[in-house]
């Protein structure tokens, strides 16, 4: 299968990275064999791919990254590179290609000694590759000092190293970093695209695949654990039901303190399952006894110490991931309610709450919809900027009461 399969209503980003890889590959062949590089050329050492969450900006990336280090025999007779067979594509897209790094951070942002040492393996000639590939998935979880650190990189790079970065918005990258790659715009794909891949890709049944990328709206990934996640599908439904039930203060602040209890009951889950683990491999690498009340040997306070702050940041990251989750869903209902208010035409995303929706349509009109929405973005908007998550969802919670 093609390593262009998954990037779902993408064509125009597809078109443009197939030519880059098909020019890249001509480059290395020219360098390789000591003959004439090619005149015109697409490909460029930095891109940076943006676009809504949802729209597959890594796998493009992913996907590009595997086009490059294609090594199908095929391509000496005119094919694509990107074939999904052979080694350099299949190593790639399963993460284990020794040129390719894929970066992504579960804390909240990416700080300048992680970026140093990236940005010191990029200097490196390709052990096996074609090119040395780095994927940034969370370039806007970049500091601003190790933007600073990347820009040099992205400056001069090494020969035969290509950055590939993500983020949301152009907005979301420095200025510096983002003026000197080549920018590619992802869109949200259809509902229809996103069923289809669901179908195609995962085997999720046809009405469930459809049920999971209307409600959400074209998200990949969001559908893909919608349609395979009972748990989630449950703390969706939980979620919707928070618009009917603050009709006074008291249900206001009940409503908001179980959204904040459901976010910190997902960030404890992912603890349990990785923080121990993590924690029994640092010590057996420091050198620590097994038995029970084994000492750790001296010196190796500080690492227990960085891993444990490591643990809680991501604690504290999946927590506001969650929070912001139930808060996207918050505003597809509102928009929902908004779209019958105005007799819109578009499709309603969650059909299977029609009357609810109607409820709400009906007690209100769509300034005051248009208020609600607004401050569920300024709940997350606060979160963003650290406010205390159960300071911030009450507030929230009391303006769609109020209006």
């Amino acid at each position: 299968m093609p390593v262009w399969d998954d990037l779902v209503g993408q064509e125009r980003v597809q078109t443009q990275l197939a030519a880059a890889a098909r020019d890249a590959d001509a480059l290395v062949t020219a360098i390789t064999d000591g003959t004439e590089p090619p005149a015109a050329n697409k490909m460029t050492h930095a891109w940076l791919f943006t676009g809504p969450p949802g729209s597959g900006r890594s796998t493009a990336a992913r996907a590009f990254a595997a086009a490059l280090q294609c090594t199908s025999p095929d391509r000496a007779l005119g094919g694509e590179p990107g074939c999904g067979f052979c080694d350099g594509c299949h190593t790639t897209v399963i993460g284990t290609h020794s040129d390719v790094q894929i970066i992504r951070t579960d804390l909240l942002s990416i700080g300048v000694k992680e970026t140093r040492d990236l940005v010191r393996k990029a200097q490196l000639s390709p052990a096996v590759g074609r090119w040395q590939v780095i994927v940034m998935e969370d370039a806007d979880r970049l500091t601003e000092g190790a933007g600073n650190v990347l820009l040099k990189a992205v400056e001069e790079p090494a020969p035969r190293t290509v950055w590939l970065l993500c983020a949301p918005s152009l907005e979301d990258v420095l200025p510096t970093i983002r003026s000197r790659c080549r920018h590619l715009t992802l869109r949200t794909p259809s509902v229809d695209a996103v069923a289809e891949v669901l179908v195609r890709r995962d085997g999720i049944e046809p009405a469930a695949a459809a049920a999971a990328a209307r409600v959400t709206q074209g998200h990949i990934g969001r559908a893909r654990r919608l349609a395979t996640d009972a748990a989630a599908r449950s703390r969706r439904a939980a979620v919707l039901k928070l618009p009917l039930r603050v009709e006074d203060v008291g249900g206001c602040l009940k409503a908001a303190q179980e959204l904040v209890d459901a976010a910190a009951e997902d960030a404890k889950q992912v603890a349990e399952e990785v923080d121990g683990k993590e924690t029994e491999d640092l010590r057996a690498a420091l050198g620590a006894g097994t038995g029970a009340g084994s000492r750790m040997p001296r010196g190796t306070a500080g690492a227990m110490k960085e891993l444990e702050d490591r643990q809680k940041r991501r604690r504290t990251r999946t927590q506001r991931d969650s929070l912001d989750l139930a808060l996207t869903e918050l505003t597809g209902f509102y928009r929902d309610v908004l779209a019958l208010q105005l007799g819109s035409s578009v499709a309603i995303a969650n059909e299977e709450i029609r009357p609810d929706l109607d409820r709400i349509a009906r007690a209100s009109g769509p300034e005051r919809t248009l208020r609600r929405i607004e401050s569920i973005i300024a709940c997350r908007d606060a979160l963003d900027r650290n406010v205390a998550p159960l300071l911030a969802v009450e507030a929230m919670t009391m303006s769609l009461r109020a209006g």
